[in-house]
């Protein structure tokens, strides 16, 4: 076994070409260190234990990284996820062969709460729809299209984490009021923020438009459903931005359908890549982007030089900053490829 610390790319980060999908990724990082790096895995959803197995550290966007990944790869040590999403690793499994998960809030934080900012400003003014109409021709028809001013109106966010908190500062300007639902927060937090905190049903039914920011658990999946979208007011919007499976996709359709609600902007899907026949696709009622909204030069730069320096510490021997498994600083078997690495610096 080589003593050079290796990393690998998934192949969803590179064109056809072998150019960077995404610019500049903070690549300089690594070569200015002098490690070597290179693109694995195919096409596929998943990454294969086989083709990871010479590895110290991956670099992770939506592959799937299963148990039998990081049981295959015994070098492995580290997996940065560009994001802060994580429901494509498997953790548990990670933190049992020694694999620390890490992920990288720094990239994320302003170009997500610019995506929301984005959506409530869209779906206020109806951006879209006013489009089609110039397009074709509507011009006169102007006044059918009038949006919601927003002074004065209801922001409800569901989560209050690290995004959310980017996103209700810089929208703090607009003159809405703001309210949140996080049974998680410390709320001298949201008085300091001058956030309210309120019950998630109440915010349903308060709110003029809905912020759905919040991680995707078990608890989570499925919680804006039929019965909470009813709650709504026929004239508010839902914007869906953290994970799809939070939304029930088919309730929101049904709800988008009927009026229940005015309308959507959505960056994420229960089943992704989304179906081109997906039925929510033909409303005219929601703006659609393909989880791919913030993939702006600031995230890719930023994510990168988080994602890629955190490797650089776990070569170094040390622990990195934005561990989601911490307790895997007490396997033994991170210890001893912390040594190993510790050793080689020598």
């Amino acid at each position: 076994m080589t003593d050079t610390f290796r990393v690998g790319f998934t192949s969803d980060f590179w064109r056809p070409d072998g150019s960077s999908a995404f610019g500049d990724i903070a690549l300089d990082v690594l070569d200015d260190a002098g490690v070597p790096w290179e693109s694995i895995g195919g096409a596929g959803k998943f990454l294969e234990g086989r083709e990871v197995e010479t590895f110290d550290a991956l670099a992770v966007l939506g592959k799937t990284v299963t148990a039998d990944t990081v049981a295959n790869a015994p070098r492995l040590s580290i997996i940065s996820r560009y994001g802060v999403g994580y429901d494509n690793v498997d953790v548990a499994a990670c933190t049992k062969n020694g694999v620390i998960l890490v992920i990288t809030p720094e990239g994320v934080r302003r170009p997500m709460a610019t995506v929301n900012l984005t959506y409530l400003l869209a779906l206020s003014h109806r951006l879209l729809e006013q489009d089609r109409l110039t397009r074709s021709g509507g011009w006169a028809r102007k006044a059918e299209f009038g949006g919601t001013g927003l002074t004065g109106r209801t922001l409800g966010v569901i989560g209050l984490g690290n995004i959310a908190r980017e996103f209700l500062t810089i929208a703090r300007p607009l003159g809405m009021r703001q309210i949140s639902h996080d049974p998680w927060v410390d709320p001298a937090v949201a008085q300091e923020m001058g956030v309210e905190l309120v019950g998630l049903d109440e915010l349903m039914r308060e709110s003029d438009f809905v912020v759905v920011a919040c991680a995707l658990t078990p608890q989570t999946r499925h919680l804006i459903n039929a019965e909470r979208l009813a709650m709504m007011k026929p004239s508010a919007y839902l914007i869906s931005t953290a994970r799809g499976p939070i939304v029930d996709q088919a309730a929101l359709t049904r709800a988008l359908k009927d009026g229940t609600i005015k309308g959507a902007g959505m960056d994420v899907f229960e089943q992704e890549p989304v179906d081109p026949d997906d039925p929510i696709l033909t409303l005219d009622n929601v703006i659609v982007s393909p989880h791919g909204l913030a993939l702006t030069d600031e995230w890719a730069r930023i994510t990168g030089e988080a994602a890629l320096g955190a490797m650089l510490e776990v070569r170094a021997g040390r622990m990195p900053a934005n561990v989601v498994n911490r307790e895997v600083f007490d396997s033994p078997i991170l210890k001893a490829k912390l040594e190993r690495y510790r050793e080689s610096a020598r």
